[in-house]
Formats: C-alpha cells, sequence, structure tokens
C-alpha cells in the first residue's frame, strides 16, 4: 500500500474534528500491560488507544513498568501484537463493522534507536497489522530524534511534544500530542481548575488543536469529576488505569447529559392570599413521582434558571419510609398521601392488615366536593390507584379498576384504559362518559367523564407533547363550577421513569412538563383566591447527583447510585391559602392530615 493511500486511511479511521459525544474511542488505556488481562480488557471495551511500555534487550521488547519488572515471558508480541493480529483475522472489535480505529501507543524505556531497529524488525513480521488502516502504531517515550523519522516505515508515526518545534514534514508523522499533566497544575480532581492552571492547559489545547491534531495528557487524576473535566477542555484522549468503570462511565454519556433548546415561560403569581388562613375551597395536590430535589434542580438547569415550583414561597419536607421498609415504594408512598396511613410496600388503599382505607375523594364527597385524578401513567398504577383502589398487591390492575366502580371520583384521566374496557357498561350506568382517546378531551361533555389513552403514557421524549396541560385544564373548567369546591390530584409519572432508566434527558424533560403543569396550576389558584395548590413527590427515583451543568446554557450532567427509589426526603412546595402549614419536616401521612384539616375546616 502506498503511503498517500495509507495516510487517506488513517484519516478517515482517526479524524481529528472535535466530537459531539465522548466514547471510548476516547479512551487511553495507561500503563495497559499492568491490567489483569494486558489489551484484551481495553479492546473488547472499544478504548481507542493502548499503552505499552518497552524494554529492548538483544532485539526482543519487553513489556514492564521498570527494568526490574522485566518478565521474560511478557514480551510485546505475546501481550500485543498476536492478540492484536487474531482480533484482525477473527473481524472483532473495531475490526467489525465499527468506523473507529484502535492506536497501539509504544512507549520506548530504552533508547529510540536500537529500540525502533528491534520494533521494526518485529512488526514486519505482521503486515497484516501495519497494512491494517484501522491500527495506529504511534512511538512516545525515548523515541528516535526527529530528524530521523523520515527514515522509518510510513507505519510508524509518533507522539508530539507540544513545546518542541517540528517541520511540516515531521508534523505529518505525528497523529497526536502528549505531556505531563503536572507540568500545568497540581490540581487533585477534586471541585475545578484555578482559572490561571486552566488558562495554561486550555492554551496547549488550543495550540495542539490549532494544528489539527489530537491531545492526551499523562500523570492526571483518575476519576469521574476528573474525566469530566477533560472532556469540558476537549482532551481528545482521557488517560485512565481504570478501565472498566472509564469504559461504564462513557458508554452512558448519553444518557447522562441533557441540553435545553428553549426554555419555557415561568409564570409569575400574583400570591393572593398567599400566607392566609383564609378559606380554601379548592385542593390541587401535583406528585412528581421520583423527584427529589436533584431532579427540580435538573429542570432548573435545563430550562436556563427559571422554574414555576420556585416561585412557592412555603417550602417543607416529607420523610418517605413506608410501614416496614425503609424506602418506599409508589403504592405505600401514594397511600399514605390519599389515606394517611402508612403500610407495606405494593399496597394500594390498604393498611398494614389489608383493610380498605378511605381516601381524600371517599371522605370529601359527603361533603359535596368532586374529585378527578388525572396521570402521565397508568391510571390503575401505583399513585393514582391509591385514591380509589384497595389491593394488598400492586400489580393486580384489573382488580384495582374494578375498585373504581365504588369510588366518588368523577374525573378519570390518563393511559391503561384497557383495564377499565371491560367495565364500560356498568361505568356508563353509573354516569360516566368514557374515552379511549385523548381528542375526547375537546369533546367531552359534563362533569363525570373517564379518558384512558395509550397515548398519555408516552414520554415527553416519544411525543406525549402537553398532556399535562391538557387534562388539567379540562378537569379544572369542569369542577370549577361546583359551589362546594373540588380535590385533584394529578401526577407527573414518567419523571420516576427516568429515574428507573438512569437517563438524565428523560427525567429532564418530564421534570420540565410537569413545572408547566405546576405554572397553570398557579394561575388558576390565581384566578379565585381559594385555592391551595401542594406540590411534593412520593419518593427520589436513581439517587441523582448533578456532577456537571451550566445553567446559561442549559446544560446538565448528572450521575445515579442506584435505578431504584431512596429513601432521602422529598420536598413539599405549597401555595395559597393555609400554604404555610406545609412548612416543616414531617412524615407522608401530614400530608393527608394537612389537607383534610384544611377541608373540614371550611367545609363543615
Amino acid at each position: 500500500m502506498n503511503t498517500l493511500l495509507r495516510n487517506l486511511l488513517l484519516l478517515c479511521c482517526f479524524a481529528v474534528p472535535a466530537q459531539a459525544q465522548y466514547t471510548s474511542a476516547n479512551a487511553h488505556s495507561h500503563n495497559d500491560y499492568l491490567q489483569a488481562a494486558p489489551f484484551e480488557a481495553a479492546f473488547a471495551r472499544n478504548f481507542g488507544s493502548i499503552e505499552a511500555d518497552v524494554f529492548e534487550r538483544n532485539g526482543e521488547l519487553y513489556v514492564a513498568h521498570t527494568a526490574s519488572e522485566i518478565d521474560s515471558g511478557k514480551t510485546l508480541r505475546s501481550l500485543y501484537l498476536e492478540p492484536l493480529l487474531r482480533k484482525i483475522r477473527e473481524k472483532k472489535g473495531v475490526f467489525g463493522e465499527m468506523k473507529q480505529g484502535v492506536q497501539l501507543l509504544i512507549d520506548f524505556k530504552t533508547s529510540g534507536v536500537p529500540t525502533m531497529q528491534a520494533l521494526i524488525q518485529q512488526l514486519e513480521k505482521y503486515p497484516e497489522i501495519t497494512s491494517n488502516p484501522k491500527v495506529q502504531i504511534v512511538i512516545s517515550g525515548s523515541r528516535p530524534d526527529a530528524s530521523l523519522w523520515k527514515n522509518y516505515p510510513a507505519w510508524i508515526l509518533f507522539d508530539g511534544l507540544p513545546h518542541q518545534n517540528y517541520t511540516a514534514e515531521q508534523l505529518e508523522r505525528i497523529p497526536l500530542f502528549s505531556d505531563n499533566f503536572r507540568s500545568y497544575t497540581q490540581w487533585n480532581g477534586k471541585g475545578y481548575l484555578v482559572q490561571e492552571d486552566m488558562q495554561k492547559v486550555q492554551a496547549v489545547l488550543n495550540k495542539v488543536h490549532g494544528m489539527s491534531k489530537k491531545f492526551r495528557f499523562w500523570a492526571t487524576p483518575d476519576e469521574v469529576n476528573a474525566w469530566k473535566t477533560m472532556i469540558n477542555l476537549g482532551v481528545d484522549y482521557i488517560n485512565t488505569d481504570k478501565v472498566d468503570a472509564l469504559a461504564d462511565y462513557l458508554r452512558t454519556r448519553v444518557q447522562a447529559q441533557y441540553q435545553g433548546a428553549a426554555p419555557h415561560a415561568v409564570y409569575m403569581p400574583s400570591y393572593k392570599n398567599n400566607d392566609k388562613q383564609s378559606k380554601v375551597k379548592n385542593v390541587i395536590l401535583l406528585i412528581g413521582d421520583g423527584m427529589g430535589l436533584a431532579q427540580i434542580y435538573a429542570g432548573y438547569t435545563g430550562n436556563f434558571g427559571a422554574l414555576n415550583l420556585f416561585r412557592l414561597l412555603n417550602i417543607g419536607f416529607s420523610k418517605t419510609a413506608s410501614f416496614s421498609n425503609y424506602i418506599t415504594d409508589s403504592a405505600a408512598g401514594g397511600t399514605a398521601m390519599a389515606s394517611g396511613k402508612k403500610t407495606h410496600n405494593r399496597s394500594v388503599g390498604v393498611d398494614p392488615v389489608d383493610a380498605p382505607l378511605q381516601s381524600i375523594p371517599d371522605l370529601i364527597a359527603p361533603l359535596g366536593m368532586q374529585s378527578a385524578l388525572i396521570s402521565s401513567g397508568n391510571i390503575t398504577d401505583a399513585t393514582p390507584g391509591a385514591f380509589y383502589g384497595h389491593n394488598r398487591e400492586r400489580s393486580n390492575y384489573a382488580a384495582i379498576a374494578k375498585d373504581f366502580l365504588q369510588s366518588p371520583v368523577s374525573i378519570l384521566i390518563g393511559a391503561g384504559g384497557k383495564h377499565f374496557l371491560p367495565l364500560r357498561e356498568q361505568l356508563q350506568q353509573k354516569g360516566y362518559r368514557f374515552s379511549t382517546s385523548l381528542s375526547a378531551l375537546d369533546t367531552i361533555r359534563g362533569g363525570k367523564f373517564i379518558v384512558l389513552a395509550d397515548s398519555a403514557g408516552l414520554s415527553m421524549q416519544k411525543g406525549r407533547g402537553d398532556f399535562l396541560l391538557r387534562s388539567f385544564r379540562k378537569a379544572t373548567s369542569a369542577l370549577a363550577g361546583n359551589k362546594k369546591g373540588f380535590f385533584l390530584m394529578e401526577e407527573g409519572a414518567q419523571i420516576d421513569y427516568g429515574g428507573h432508566a438512569n437517563s438524565v434527558p428523560y427525567l429532564t424533560m418530564e421534570m420540565l412538563d410537569f413545572d408547566r403543569l405546576i405554572g397553570e396550576a398557579l394561575r388558576f389558584a390565581d384566578s379565585n383566591g381559594e385555592t391551595l395548590v401542594i406540590v411534593t413527590a412520593d419518593h427520589e427515583t436513581g439517587g441523582l447527583s448533578l456532577l456537571d451543568g451550566d445553567i446559561k446554557k442549559g446544560y446538565v450532567d448528572g450521575a445515579f447510585s442506584t435505578s431504584d427509589h431512596t429513601a432521602i426526603m422529598v420536598p413539599v412546595f405549597a401555595y395559597g391559602p393555609h400554604s404555610m402549614d406545609f412548612r416543616g419536616v414531617y412524615e407522608n401521612t401530614e400530608l393527608f392530615d394537612k389537607i383534610m384539616r384544611v377541608i373540614r375546616r371550611y367545609q363543615n
């Protein structure tokens, strides 16, 4: 293969332009020979660059970190060249359908010229390696003087030194530059680089990138914050001795980051009767399933520094443990809010001995108040189900749906219509209009209706649209005429789904949609001054930590400690008359108690 053709092919596999998303192709396995499975581990994780330190002894190249560690069984051929040849022949990894290549960075620990002679003699026996456009052989360490590079085969490339001057011909042999991170800063990987050090680091990166070359630091801190800092700086290869940990981190980058496009407008409340102990006619309970403080701040960041939720001034915290578990599920959490009693996980609307509990809709119906339940998930699922169903097992959807026949709830909107279809005739006999199409929100009339459509259970990413807003407006317009007032529970169900999926984009988009609903609830409360709005969660999901972000850019980056729920307290925000009642730290059952105290005070 002629030199020009090979160089063109190398450019295809090792293109320099900045990547929008870092992957394991940007990972460099430093001191790879110290891994339990040299070469194999990094190659299996699709690392773009793998390093081997070599010592030349009588024409053989031994892989070791120091001369005292030389082991006759550990040679460049046995640990790297032979395994690499097998991967090429088997068409494994990058030699299959992947577009990336693999860089073998050979760090000379002995004198450049004799070590190079030994390397070339060995590589000439592996034409399948040297002629493969997806393999890049790069020499680092005690490389021969740059003036000698032209004497070596074109498939030998070199690791450049950023402070050394090279001719144009020599630069053509340099695919990347590397340097000691400690020459620029003593940063330990915690917090941020100080401005002076940042300027030095950015200067060398700008210089190298200005030559359309890639860059790698060695001797960098080796943990998540340092890896993310390298990404933010635009370092092309991330240096690591933690092959699996870095590979896992980079693999989840797509799900770890959210970039806002345009912010939604935030409503400015009038604070009509806020903080006053005046009449409460209507109660709106908005439940962001799985919504903890990190989810809220992810939404704030993704909306460029604004949330309707942050307009609420009275804030408390709810302790979420269930009757028998430190960490609740939505069934027990929903039951605590709906009925004021702790119960076992997975139990819906029953106490710890499986006796049915009366929920808020049951208790306020004799007072003449109406109720509505809305969810962006299955309406028979744990949270909405707790407000009308009674079952020791939350997954008994058909039985929970059947319980609705005994519920006084006037309006039901969400997904999960298949569980209600067998009850359609009975529901109609009880005066409900019934539809399985969201278009019915525009046409259905009356004060008793059920609209359950599969599209209500789509995520925002998959096109659910303004379901929460439309449903809220429809329900409040239908209920507002009731002189005794109403109770409305609306659930942003899929903040929880995003946490379970460990997806920052998923949960952030759901949080932003939930916040639009909050703005609409505040607007409605201001229209009459007799509506209490409460915003809370049943639990936090995912153990989300925010590791990076930029409010001005609407960018947020997070990591998760679990794919399940956590035990941390969740916030309670309140707006309108008696909103001050919701300050403090209390059990989740207190939400029920506080709501019912306010209702009974004015409805009896």
